[in-house]
């Protein structure tokens, strides 16, 4: 079993203490509970990560492993909103540039909203309000935390418009949502985010209603904008292809936790956890030549009330009884270090995990 320090988080795992962390971004023990009739639904049990500013942090997972949770948990929304009579049960620290959030005034976080972080939804259809024009919700979302008149307001409107590779932008500025194909609503979504020029970009799997070809151009369009602006950046998806070549660091998430975690190229190509595994032969390749069908992770995600025993993976892990005494099913594994910087939460052995990757994973990819 993984020794634990006093904090509960696995020896070698960095938790800072109370003190204001180094980093850009830190999120330390975060978890996001909602009560609801039929007991605790726990959407993040635990999460800690951190992020600098310039680098790009992706979160990946199936639906309902906790990503978007997250993502809202970090923005403040969580408690603006109420489920039933109950509000989301949140506990931890979300340190932004030194600020600490969760504990913080929301009118101070509401500040914060737009100018120091924003976010890309999934659906710009339903996130975009209807009834007003682009160049309207871009132009209230710059004048919220600038001291400008609307004439200005418009200019930057126009410009960010432009920025995002909006055709004809001083037209279509006044333009409403149904108008624009959904590609051009998301660069629409990316130009209000970035209107302020804020320091952290949370993209919610900003590509999943684009044909792939936008896909490609949204994505190196973020890519971009991150390096003239100098922002940090989230991006969340259950798509490993989309955060392939973005991604610094990858965070693999299931059941609410964090099962991996490190640098992308070590995640992709020395995964240590079998549920990484499952997602990675599960990801189509044009780099070779297929002949074998995808290999699915089998089962269904596990339900956040009543996650398994031991190890919530163990229903669906292949591997589940290698190691002996039945522990994955009577004791949940921790985050231990692998390597430098590299996490794994699994209860096999590093060399055990090795050798199954190396020797029956891999060559099948």
């Amino acid at each position: 079993m993984t020794e634990l320090s006093k904090s509960g988080a696995a020896v070698g795992e960095p938790v800072a203490d109370s003190a204001a962390p180094s980093a850009f971004l830190e999120v330390r023990d975060l978890k996001v509970h909602f009560p609801t009739d039929d007991g605790l639904v726990k959407s993040v049990d635990g999460l800690n990560f951190s992020l600098e500013k310039g680098k790009t942090l992706g979160i990946v997972g199936e639906s309902g492993s906790g990503k978007s949770v997250t993502s809202l948990g970090i923005l403040g929304l969580h408690t603006a909103g109420q489920y039933g009579s109950r509000r989301a049960q949140i506990s931890g620290e979300i340190w932004l540039n030194g600020q600490e959030l969760l504990s913080a005034d929301p009118v101070a976080v509401r500040k914060l909203r737009g100018r120091e972080m924003a976010m890309i939804f999934q659906d710009p259809l339903s996130a975009l309000h209807p009834y007003y024009s682009i160049g309207k919700q871009i132009t209230e979302a710059y004048r919220v935390h600038n001291d400008v008149d609307k004439k200005t307001a418009r200019k930057r409107a126009v410009e960010m418009l432009d920025r995002v590779g909006i055709p004809q932008p001083d037209k279509r500025v006044d333009s409403y949502p149904h108008e624009f194909s959904g590609g051009m609503r998301q660069r629409a979504m990316i130009a209000m985010a970035l209107v302020n020029n804020p320091e952290l970009l949370i993209a919610d799997e900003p590509t999943t209603a684009l044909d792939v070809t936008v896909q490609a151009q949204i994505l190196d369009l973020i890519r971009d904008l991150q390096k003239e602006f100098g922002s940090a950046v989230i991006m969340i998806t259950h798509d490993l292809g989309v955060v392939a070549e973005m991604a610094d660091e990858l965070l693999v998430m299931y059941g609410g936790r964090c099962v991996e975690r490190g640098p992308a190229e070590k995640v992709f190509y020395e995964p240590q956890h079998p549920y990484t595994w499952g997602l990675l032969g599960s990801m189509p390749r044009i780099d070779r030549e297929e002949t074998d069908r995808l290999i699915p992770v089998k089962g269904s995600p596990p339900s956040l009330i009543n996650l398994p025993s031991g190890c919530a993976f163990n229903p669906r892990c292949p591997y589940a009884d290698v190691p002996k005494d039945q522990i994955t099913r009577r004791e949940r594994p921790e985050l231990s270090l692998v390597a430098d910087g590299h996490y794994s939460a699994c209860h096999m052995s590093q060399g055990e995990r090795t050798r199954i990757w190396t020797e029956e994973i891999a060559p099948k990819l």
